[in-house]
């Protein structure tokens, strides 16, 4: 994730992009980002598999014509100034030309603060690529079939922009640690209910990681017995 430095023309290559989905996971759970970023981590549960039915048919991509607007779906995008690629769902490319982004979620219509920043993360990329405004965009949340329109705020614009800033530095603190064993430390888990419905559960470990000092003393007893 750190710049290399080109030996033939003595500028550093700009850093490796982060994956835009991993805002969401690092805005969920930064033990949960690091996991995957650091670790390779990539576990499914039923979550995940419905996740990945719900987004079948806006992955195939291509185009259509709906009331007058045209969807792109799973349109590559990316932001040079942020460090950050991906794809969106479905870009409703409406009459007047304004863009409009909309990313599928299961679940039912409900504010997911990690949501809604990935979607942000999605219309700052479009805005740089196409050099344009995008105000707003939607969740569809495919239990409840319905959209919740996100605007994009410039406090929502500064939370998406500090939380890949934070996640950039998280992943170069891991990637200049090889040397340093020892400073190696993944982010501490923090045991809460929504933990139970993660794909990354049984790898991340909440309620035995979540408690070191538990763990401490009760190796100290084991050895004293």
């Amino acid at each position: 994730m750190t710049s290399v430095e080109n030996p033939k023309c003595g500028i550093s290559n700009p850093p490796e992009p982060l994956p835009l989905s991993l805002i969401n996971d690092f805005l969920y759970c930064p033990r949960r980002a690091a996991l995957k970023v650091v670790e390779g981590c990539r576990e499914e549960n039923v979550h995940t598999t419905r996740g990945d039915i719900v987004h079948e048919h806006t992955h195939l991509e291509g185009y259509e014509v709906s009331k007058g607007a045209k969807l792109l779906r799973a349109l590559p995008v990316w932001s040079e100034r942020l460090g950050i690629n991906g794809k969106c769902d479905v870009v409703e490319q409406r009459p007047d030309g304004v863009l409009y982004p909309v990313e599928f979620k299961v679940g039912k219509r409900r504010q997911w603060d990690n949501d809604d920043a990935q979607l942000c993360a999605q219309a700052l990329c479009l805005e740089e690529m196409f050099q344009t405004t995008v105000a707003r965009g939607a969740i569809f949340h495919a239990d409840s079939k319905r959209r919740r329109e996100v605007q994009f705020t410039p406090a929502l614009r500064a939370r998406t922009e500090r939380a890949i800033v934070e996640l950039r530095a998280l992943a170069e603190q891991f990637q200049m640690s090889d040397l340093k064993s020892e400073i190696q430390r993944l982010p501490a888990a923090v045991f809460r209910p929504a933990c139970e419905h993660c794909s990354l559960f049984e790898v991340c470990l909440p309620q035995v990681t979540s408690a070191p000092a538990a763990l401490e003393r009760a190796a100290r007893e084991l050895f004293q017995i």
